[in-house]
């Protein structure tokens, strides 16, 4: 067994203790940031995206496209395990939700507007996530991850 499936993901009240005033609105009270504002809108930088309150994989760089939408936006999730969609009806429209499995964070929205291959854009707030780079995976406990971002 290694390091990342020994890895037990959960809401975790000390990682939500630190978290700046617009990741816990967007994470805890359902909240969307502001078009272009996150930091990782633009991030080209590769690596992977882990919920800033479990931990758990979310999204790597490998499958970040610009949808020209102001948030980062991804084809499919690293794990669709650590993904629950949720019927959302708020502000007069109907989308599904995006949360995480294990941090019941909310990270944003899934439309059915994406490129190929999936036709999927996750359109997730930045300030739901930490980013973790291609070169600091073994390090921060996402070794497991590694055989995404080698080059064959």
């Amino acid at each position: 067994m290694t390091e990342t499936t020994k890895k037990t993901y959960r809401k975790d009240q000390a990682a939500i203790d630190k978290l700046d005033r617009m990741q816990f609105a967007v994470t805890q009270n359902d909240a969307t940031e502001r078009p272009f504002s996150g930091k990782y809108w633009d991030h080209k930088e590769e690596g992977l995206y882990v919920d800033i309150v479990s931990g758990e994989p979310l999204f790597t760089s490998l499958d970040k496209f610009d949808s020209h939408c102001g948030w980062p936006s991804f084809t499919k999730p690293v794990q669709t395990g650590h993904i629950v969609e949720k019927r959302d009806v708020s502000h007069g429209m109907i989308r599904t939700e995006v949360r995480s499995t294990h941090g019941d964070s909310h990270l944003g929205h899934v439309f059915d507007d994406g490129p190929a291959p999936t036709g999927l854009r996750y359109c997730i707030n930045s300030a739901s996530l930490r980013f973790i780079p291609k070169d600091k995976l073994e390090e921060e406990g996402y070794g497991d991850y590694w055989h995404l971002f080698a080059t064959p």
